[in-house]
């Protein structure tokens, strides 16, 4: 279950979309994509995911091959790019 710490009952799926998107991309399956993508649509899930601090790069990915959209347009990849971690410098 993606949604096991949210009271289902209370989720508002317009004023939360982002997280909701997020979990799915994050965890979900395919199926779980789909059902997103039929109810949010492409354009929506763009708009939500490129506005977001931090993204796994997997579906950072995933969202870029779905849309045709650049990794370089979404604010995740922006703030990767500019904290590097210590090991790695």
């Amino acid at each position: 279950m993606l949604f096991w710490d949210i009271d289902r009952e209370r989720m508002d799926v317009e004023n939360h979309s982002a997280g909701l998107i997020q979990r799915v991309l994050e965890y979900g399956t395919l199926q779980d994509w789909r059902l997103t993508r039929d109810f949010y649509g492409m354009e929506r899930i763009v708009a939500d995911c490129k506005r977001l601090r931090t993204l796994d790069p997997m579906a950072l990915s995933f969202v870029c091959a779905m849309s045709g959209t650049n990794k370089e347009d979404y604010r995740c990849y922006q703030f990767r790019q500019s904290t590097p971690t210590p090991w790695n410098s």
